[in-house]
Order: C-alpha cells, then structure tokens, then sequence
C-alpha cells in the first residue's frame, strides 16, 4: 500500500510571530514528517524560518503583497503545491494552533493509505484547557467532540485534503475572504462522491475565540452564507435554507449594529455574483440529510 506523501500549509498575517513560531515547532516535533511545508504570507513579508527552527522536509514561503484572505491564502499554497506535483495530501492548519500529538501527521497518513475516497478530515479544535466549542463540532445541535465518523462539513482551523479531490472539486472559493469557504468546499466534495470523516483524535489545540471577534463578521457572514446558497443548493431549497437562517438570526443576535451590518450583507450576497453555480444534486442533498446536517438549516 503506497503511503500518502504530506504537506503542512499554513497562512499567516504575520501578526502572531510567537504562535507561528510555536505551531512550526510542533509540526517538526511529528514522527512521521511532511515531505513539504509551505507558508503564505498574507499580505506581509515572512521571516526565514527554515534554519532558525530546524524544519524538515523542503520547505517554502510566500509573500503576497495584499491579504487574500483565508480562503485565497490557501489557494496560493495549494497553487505552489500543484506546480511541486509531488505530494498527496495537505494539511492546512490555523496560525495560531497547535499540534499537542506528535503522532498527527503519521495518523493522517494511515487514514487515507486506508480510503482511497477519503476527502477531507478533520480535526478537533480544543483550547489550552482541552474545552472544544460546540460550534467546533461538525454536526447539528449539541454533540459529543470525541464522537468521531463521517460527516458533512470540518472545520477550517485543522483538516487534511486530498490533493486528487482538489483537482475535481476546485480549490477555496478565495471570493468569500472567510466564513462558510469550508461549507462550500465541503458540499463539492460530498457532491462529487468524495467522503469527509471527523476523527477527534487528531487535535489541534488552538485559543478559544468568538467569530464575531472580526470587525466585518456579520457583513461577511451574511454575504457569504448567501453566495453559497446561491452556487450550491437545488433552486427549490433556497428559499427555505435563507429563511431558516434569517429566523435564526434574528432570535440569536442581540446587537443592533451586528444586524444592520448582517442585513447589509445579505442584500450585497443577493445583489452581487455569487460566482460560478453548480448545485448540489438531489441524492446529495439526501446523503447529507442522513448524515445529520440536511442543507436547509
């Protein structure tokens, strides 16, 4: 059985220099080390990281002049990685994580050694005292973190990807800048036959936070939940995930200003293209729906 050949991405605005630091750190400490390392600088210009902190593998940096956003940095990894031709597997992970295992790596290797379907994985988000946020689970409602499977969406700040699923699916939709990229990729690959397994025991430590720590959460937020919709759902579902949703905002928001910004990004996403539309076929929806996520909520 061939083994996977493994890149790390990773996408930084050059503002966590200590946590980037730390997270290279721990992806050298693996057991089984990554044939390639690539990491963007979205945005600013990146540091020599190589010698100073003894990574293995070729590793690589990028500096791109303005901040693509999280979505367009790891297109501008996946793009380098492509050109390299050499590897099958990236595993993208957030600036500011962490990897507590030294046996990450090596796990996601046996994974998709094992599945030659397997799409994406995905990892468990916990902070320092091992807490994972509710919304950090991939599945509806409340839900036990350590209940592993296969799923219909991951999380964006510690998952694996199958560079073979990335050549029939598309890359990230680099438009969105952040929020609802994973769904959109998620329902591409799931719509093109290809699985997406949540296994909790693949941690990525990583500080607790709130998305709405982002001046434009709700504007973006909005937009983007709208363009996805729009590029990715059957026309009859569309009505009822957007009016499922708009519900749901209202009981759950509590700031003025934070509904006239969401507001204002729901007409930007109705009034503006949502780029390419390729919906999501029906025995799709109805896969989703008996994984537990149906995609009008």
């Amino acid at each position: 059985m061939a083994q996977p050949r493994i890149a790390v991405a990773v996408v930084t605005m050059g503002n966590r220099p200590a946590e980037v630091d730390a997270l290279l750190e721990s992806v050298a400490k693996q057991d089984v080390a990554p044939d390639r390392i690539v990491i963007v600088g979205n945005g600013c210009r990146l540091p020599e990281f190589a010698r100073r902190l003894s990574l293995p593998g070729e590793v690589t940096t990028i500096d791109v002049e303005e901040n693509l956003g999280c979505p367009g940095g790891r297109n501008v990894a996946l793009a380098r990685l492509r050109a390299y031709g050499d590897i099958d597997v990236v595993v993208e992970l957030d600036d500011d994580g962490l990897l507590v295992d030294a046996d990450v790596l090596r796990r996601v290797r046996e994974l998709y050694a094992a599945d030659p379907r397997l799409g994406i994985v995905g990892f468990r988000i916990a902070d320092e005292h091992g807490e994972t946020q509710q919304r950090h689970v991939p599945r509806v409602g409340k839900s036990d973190p350590m209940r592993g499977g296969y799923v219909t969406g991951f999380l964006g700040g510690g998952h694996a990807l199958r560079m073979e699923m990335l050549a029939e699916t598309g890359d990230w939709p680099d438009a969105f800048f952040f929020a609802h990229e994973e769904t959109d990729l998620a329902w591409r690959a799931a719509d093109a036959g290809w699985k997406i397994r949540y296994v909790p025991e693949l941690l990525l430590q990583h500080p607790k936070t709130s998305p709405a720590r982002h001046a434009i959460y709700y504007r973006v937020n909005a937009r983007n939940r709208v363009w996805l919709v729009r590029r990715r759902l059957p026309l009859p579902l569309i009505p009822v995930h957007l009016g499922v949703w708009t519900l749901l905002t209202l009981a759950r928001t509590r700031s003025a200003a934070g509904l006239r910004a969401w507001f204002g990004g729901f007409v930007e996403g109705l009034r503006e293209s949502a780029g390419e539309r390729r919906p999501m076929r029906w025995r799709t929806v109805w896969r989703l729906t008996r994984l537990g996520r149906p995609p009008v909520i």
